[in-house]
C-alpha cells in the first residue's frame, strides 16, 4: 500500500519559519517525483509549489522561489519541505504528492490531480 504522510504543520507566526515532512512508503522512491501543493481556505488548490526527487532536482514555482526549499532524504524516503519569512497568505493545508516516471522539471507542469499519490495534508497557519 502506497502512503504519503505529511507532518510539521502548525501556527506560526509572520516572519517565521516550518519544516514539513512527506514520509513516503509502499512506492519506489528512485521512480516517482515530489511534488508540494497547498489549498488556502475558501480556494482552489494551488499549482505545484516545488518538485524534488531521490536525484536531488529541484523546481519552484514564482510564487515561493527564494522562501521556500524543497529536498529529500533518500534513506528515509522522506520529503522536505522548508518555509522561510512565512506570510500570512502562506495559510493553508499543505500537500505532498508523487507522480510516477516524471523529472521534477516536468512535474512542475503537471496538476495537483493527476498525481498518482497524495497524502493527506497538514495544516500551516500564518498569523500577523
Amino acid at each position: 500500500e502506497v502512503q504519503l504522510v505529511e507532518s510539521g504543520g502548525g501556527l506560526v507566526q509572520a516572519g517565521g519559519s516550518l519544516r514539513l515532512s512527506c514520509a513516503t512508503s509502499g512506492l519506489t522512491f528512485d521512480d516517482y517525483a515530489i511534488g508540494w501543493f497547498r489549498q488556502a481556505p475558501g480556494k482552489e488548490r494551488e499549482g505545484v509549489l516545488c518538485t524534488t526527487n531521490s536525484a536531488g532536482s529541484t523546481y519552484y514555482a514564482d510564487s515561493v522561489k527564494g522562501r521556500f526549499a524543497c529536498s529529500s532524504d533518500n534513506a528515509k524516503k522522506t520529503v522536505y519541505l522548508q518555509m522561510n519569512s512565512l506570510k500570512p497568505e502562506d495559510t493553508a493545508v499543505y500537500y505532498c504528492a508523487a507522480v510516477w516516471a516524471l523529472t521534477p522539471a516536468q512535474a512542475m507542469g503537471v496538476p495537483g490531480n493527476k498525481y498518482d499519490w497524495r497524502g493527506q495534508g497538514t495544516q500551516v497557519t500564518v498569523s500577523s
